[in-house]
């Protein structure tokens, strides 16, 4: 009998093989659920052998960012470059032998980057720590993919991310998937699905052994969004883009480069010089979206020099759990100033999301201490 990794090898092959058409849509959208029922499988397999620890790496700072690339494109330079670490450099491949990490500051926020062992085609079949190091990869808050002159394949490095359950730049699918114990199984939708025509849909749920339950699909998904739902185990996670070792290239050879690269934009740069490394760092901050709200206590002005760092998204519960005082019960309202605020002093509640630069007074029940 062929192993896991036999039959997914031939599936993809026959994916390969096929052409895409109306025809053949149902029969490769099958295939593409085996491929993911046989991964979850052996992701299952190896965790039942001890074969998917990952590497230990404590988590720090207000957010995480993973170098991600090929041995030797200097993923150590940079990151000592960038921060204050030290990782044993060489050139030759695997130098990386753990995941190094470093730490920067940017407008406030405290950004750790970590340096990881490169990865090698089939990483997320296990070559070359692929896995450990994958598994690094699904905790981060941002991946920054490097490459050099002579490892320019990122199509590579995005396959293994995806094979490994990543997906970069996304948001999770708008599907409801509940599953029961009988009654059958019913697919509904609030939208036309233009991609899973043909009983495509109920075939990929069987695949999955789903065959009681309801799934609901709130967008127009395609085979690959409800594989996604249905595996239960992607992980979103922002991109970027840089291009070491600039030095060596003139300026139509990054043109080339950077036309075969979208839908990202390359910064290109130089851990040897230092060319455009502000800027990358620049960039890094931006794509994590922080917020920085100010705290202003009671008849008194905010404290600008420490804002609160949160991320896009928060809300006041949110910034009350980072607060040194624990506000959760005691808390009655917030007064708001800022882009957030539909007036000056807005009174607001637990649920009221945050911008950046946002003005916020926390008012709590009398005898209760405000924060200061």
């Amino acid at each position: 009998m062929a192993s896991i990794e036999e039959q997914i090898l031939a599936l993809e092959e026959e994916i390969r093989s096929t052409q895409y058409n109306k025809a053949t849509q149902r029969h490769i959208g099958r295939l593409r659920a085996k491929i993911a029922v046989l991964r979850l499988e052996r992701e299952a397999r190896a965790k039942g052998r001890g074969g998917a620890v990952g590497y230990a790496v404590r988590k720090s700072g207000h957010a995480t960012v993973g170098l991600v690339g090929y041995p030797s494109v200097g993923k150590s330079t940079l990151l000592t470059r960038m921060t204050a670490a030290e990782s044993a450099t060489g050139a030759y491949d695997f130098t990386t032998v753990s995941i190094i990490p470093g730490m920067l500051r940017w407008r406030g926020a405290s950004i750790q980057i970590l340096d990881m062992p490169g990865l090698v085609p089939g990483a997320a079949r296990g070559r070359g720590r692929g896995r450990e190091v994958l598994s690094v990869v699904r905790s981060v808050d941002l991946v920054l993919f490097l490459i050099d002159p002579d490892h320019t394949n990122l199509r590579g490095l995005v396959q293994e991310l995806e094979g490994s359950g990543v997906r970069l730049n996304g948001r999770p699918p708008k599907i409801v998937v509940t599953p029961s114990e009988r009654g059958g199984l019913t697919i509904s939708s609030t939208v036309r699905l233009t991609h899973l025509a043909g009983g495509l849909g109920t075939d990929i749920a069987r695949e999955f052994g789903m065959h009681n339950g309801s799934i609901v699909f709130r967008e127009d998904a395609t085979a690959e969004q409800m594989i996604d739902a249905l595996a239960g185990n992607r992980v979103y996670i922002p991109a970027i883009l840089a291009v070491n070792k600039s030095e060596l290239l003139g300026p139509a050879e990054r043109r080339k480069l950077a036309a075969e690269m979208p839908p990202f934009v390359p910064w290109f740069v130089s851990a040897k010089t230092g060319e455009e490394i502000e800027e990358l760092i620049d960039g890094i901050g931006r794509a994590l979206r922080f917020l920085r709200v100010y705290v202003k206590p009671p008849g008194r002005p905010p404290d600008r020099d420490e804002p609160v760092i949160l991320r896009d998204g928060s809300t006041v519960a949110d910034l009350l759990d980072r607060l040194p005082v624990d506000l959760r019960r005691s808390f009655r309202a917030a007064q708001v100033w800022g882009a957030s605020a539909r007036f000056p002093g807005q009174t607001v509640g637990r649920d009221h999301v945050l911008r950046d630069e946002d003005v916020v007074t926390v008012v709590v029940a009398r005898g209760s201490r405000a924060p200061t």
